[in-house]
């Protein structure tokens, strides 16, 4: 597990302009992922590269 004051989360490019944000920090082989406007709630942690390939492919075909 890792504690979301270490990560460094950045803004995703996939996330425009809008209030409508996630944030992204990168892992060792993996990602994490969190909403920007709940911060509080903690983060979603993608421990490789294969689970975090998924999630994108899944996230990428629903947003259509």
């Amino acid at each position: 597990m890792y504690p979301s004051t270490r990560l460094a989360f950045r803004k995703s490019s996939y996330s425009g302009r809008g209030d409508n944000c996630v944030e992204i920090a990168d892992l060792a082989g993996g990602a994490a992922v969190r909403d920007t406007q709940h911060k509080e709630l903690g983060h979603l942690t993608f421990a490789d590269s294969g689970e975090w390939r998924a999630f994108l492919a899944v996230a990428r075909r629903d947003s259509f």
